[in-house]
């Protein structure tokens, strides 16, 4: 089950529906093209067109699976009293001070430009269950980190 925004869910199925109606009719006509140019067994352009209509449908197909698994949080009925998934969290890295804000969200929404991670990263899973003021010692790849708690909000 994958957990997730309505914003987010709103994107995979645009995502899907972009897929399905521009990119696979583009790769039916790349196909045909060059299935038109004669000789299939040394046609490099047939066999890159037929490996491009491959990976899309396996995109298609996995983007259908995510889409049926998904489960849609309703942010109104959740509390800001401890960190889950779909919070803002306001931090601060006990060593050098720094203060970060994150929203903790679904594999697929993740986006670290707009400050979403991942729910399964390191750090959104040693956040998940925390309240304001906890300080929480995280593992990451560079060693460990400590982060004080701000705020949470949706």
């Amino acid at each position: 089950m994958a957990y997730m925004s309505e914003e987010g869910y709103k994107q995979l199925l645009a995502e899907l529906k972009h897929l399905e109606s521009v990119e696979r009719p583009k790769i039916v006509a790349a196909i045909a093209e060059a299935r038109d140019k004669g000789d299939l067994s040394e046609n490099a352009e047939y066999d890159a067109a037929k490996e491009a209509q491959g990976l899309l449908e396996m995109k298609i197909s996995q983007l259908k699976a995510t889409i049926g698994d998904a489960k849609i949080i309703d942010t109104s009925k959740l509390k800001a009293d401890s960190v889950q998934i779909l919070s803002k969290v306001e931090l601060k890295n006990v060593k050098t001070g720094m203060k970060m804000a994150y929203t903790l969200v679904a594999e697929s929404e993740a986006n670290l430009k707009l400050g979403k991670i991942s729910v399964n990263t390191p750090i959104a899973q040693g956040l998940l269950g925390k309240k304001v003021g906890d300080v929480a010692e995280i593992t990451i790849p560079q060693g460990k980190i400590s982060l004080e708690i701000l705020s949470i909000s949706f």
